[in-house]
């Protein structure tokens, strides 16, 4: 973006002398405009100037009056339940895919071929211990 003599005094009398003030899209354009044009300097010193009567200046607090103001016409609370009702939304979708997924678990384990093989491990090692020990279901 081209920047302009006009365009440069507007953004330093609307953001001060400061470039890191200053609009990141315009940023690098005001800065090569304000090291490239003499009438810069003068532009960037009035805007200093603002800027450091403006930092001297008082600042009252705020009458209680204008904060109760301000506080009842925040969004907070609106945003606070769109919060609350989309973690609601999200714990019910983690829940329904933990029993989705416990389901699938249990599906898997209790299948004829899953319980087949426990069977047959089971009997083999029965009958392992029975030749170790020497103990066998007919000598009872």
């Amino acid at each position: 973006m081209r920047m302009t003599a006009e365009r440069f005094e507007a953004l330093t009398a609307a953001f001060g002398a400061d470039p890191s003030h200053w609009p990141a899209a315009e940023r690098d354009a005001a800065w090569a405009f304000a090291t490239a044009h003499d009438e810069a300097s003068d532009v960037v010193q009035r805007a200093a100037a603002l800027d450091r009567a403006l930092d001297a200046a008082p600042r009252p607090a705020p009458s209680p009056m204008l904060l109760a103001r301000v506080t009842a016409a925040a969004p907070l609370a609106r945003s606070a339940r769109r919060a609350w009702r989309w973690l609601t939304g999200a714990g019910i979708g983690v829940g329904l895919a933990a029993a989705c997924a416990a389901g699938v678990a249990v599906g898997a384990l209790y299948s004829p071929a899953v319980t087949a093989a426990f069977s047959a491990a089971a009997q083999t090692s029965d009958d392992a211990v029975a030749e170790v020990t020497g103990l066998t279901d007919d000598a009872g």
